[in-house]
């Protein structure tokens, strides 16, 4: 069942964590670049605009080997993952 969560802190690109949950989410199917690759900052800063502060609607689908929840993540009727993916592009 989705929940609904406050977002806390962007961690890179794809992932971030709520002021609910001891693990970082991570969004199903984006891959942003991770610190020291290119593009780092700037899907960092994207995500950030996006959600940041925001109450999102969390859909988890699986978990990854470092026990983050990866999710399909929407804000109001907008699917975060589907953004991250255009801006990643």
């Amino acid at each position: 069942m989705p929940r609904k969560e406050k977002v806390t802190k962007i961690i890179d690109g794809d992932t971030f964590e709520t002021g609910t949950r001891k693990n970082p989410v991570r969004l199903a199917n984006v891959d942003a670049p991770e610190k020291g690759q290119p593009g780092f900052a700037k899907a960092k800063d994207a995500l950030s605009k996006l959600i940041e502060g925001e109450e999102v609607r969390i859909d988890t689908v699986s978990r990854d080997k470092y026990g983050r929840a990866v999710a399909n993540v929407y804000k109001g009727r907008e699917s975060v993952n589907k953004k991250m993916q255009k801006k990643l592009k």
